[in-house]
């Protein structure tokens, strides 16, 4: 790895990162991406929101060569300070990047879906609520929600990976289970993994950790851990659920936690599989996001 390619990556994050700022255009920068760039300033002046201070640090991962071609893997950790109403606040976001290199020169630099860039798996270990008393289990049963201690595991996990459960490829559904679970979200259907909304050690329901099923489940659950479809997203509170299909096509691909509102009533998120903290939750600035971007407003209630 030579030092030479790490200017060059230092360089191209500079450069990155001041375009969140001004108009400074990135020397190298797929169309997508610069799309994703353009929405995102879009979106922040019709909010009436700036970004006034953007900090990014990085990390190299993993260096490959094959003859004159070097693939550097790379972690950056964007931080952005966004002031709205002369109110601040700070949205990060987690990028796994790998930058492409010939002859020394720099030829693409993209952004890793998460099956590219996560090659291991965090180590299985039994969930407590499952080594717990029938009575245990009946008390929690008849516990409400708390919204309060959903969004504090969403702060505490949203870059980080609980080991009392698996991690997945796409990750961003089997998180949002784990911060309802920590709300007191009530658990149900064991052990048909087409029904309810479960985790036990190494088996789980579909709707723990896929997107369309956990949209699905929450509209039509009637017990438990269910969600109340809100027509407008400024009716959504933190500790409530929004779910994506970015290509509008019935699909329901991420999954969202509100953790704060805005000063304009809308609602900032968390998120994995591309980890975000207090990301605007239109996801305009996404690579995934399309005109024809579908969302539905869940607000979560157990009872």
């Amino acid at each position: 790895m030579s030092t030479k390619s790490i200017k060059q990556i230092h360089e191209l994050v500079k450069q990155r990162n001041e375009a969140f700022i001004g108009e400074r255009n990135v020397y190298y920068c797929r169309e997508n991406e610069r799309e994703c760039l353009d929405r995102k300033r879009s979106s922040l002046g019709k909010r009436g929101a700036e970004i006034v201070k953007s900090k990014v640090n990085g990390e190299v991962i993993r260096s490959q060569k094959f003859e004159k071609t070097t693939k550097i893997d790379y972690v950056i950790h964007y931080e952005q300070l966004i002031r709205l109403q002369e109110k601040l606040y700070l949205e990060e976001q987690i990028q796994h990047r790998r930058a492409t290199f010939y002859g020394g020169e720099l030829k693409d630099d993209v952004e890793l879906t998460n099956a590219e860039a996560v090659k291991e798996e965090v180590v299985k270990t039994n969930l407590w609520i499952e080594s717990e008393s029938n009575q245990k289990r009946e008390n929690l049963s008849r516990s409400s929600y708390n919204p309060r201690e959903a969004v504090r595991y969403a702060e505490r996990w949203w870059n980080d990976y609980n080991p009392n459960y698996k991690r997945f490829t796409d990750n961003c559904t089997n998180f949002i289970s784990q911060c309802l679970r920590a709300g007191g979200g009530t658990m149900n259907g064991y052990p048909n993994r087409s029904k309810g909304w479960w985790y036990q050690t190494n088996n789980w329901s579909f709707s723990w950790s896929v997107a369309h099923s956990m949209r699905w489940y929450l509209s039509g659950s009637q017990q438990g851990l269910r969600g109340e479809e809100r027509s407008n997203v400024t009716e959504l509170q933190p500790g409530d659920v929004i779910c994506y299909d970015f290509n509008g096509d019935g699909r329901w691909q991420h999954t969202t936690i509100v953790v704060a509102k805005d000063e304009n009533g809308e609602p900032l998120v968390n998120a994995q599989t591309t980890n975000s903290r207090m990301r605007y939750w239109k996801y305009e600035d996404s690579t995934a996001w399309t005109p024809n971007i579908k969302y539905k407003f869940f607000h979560i209630v157990n009872k």
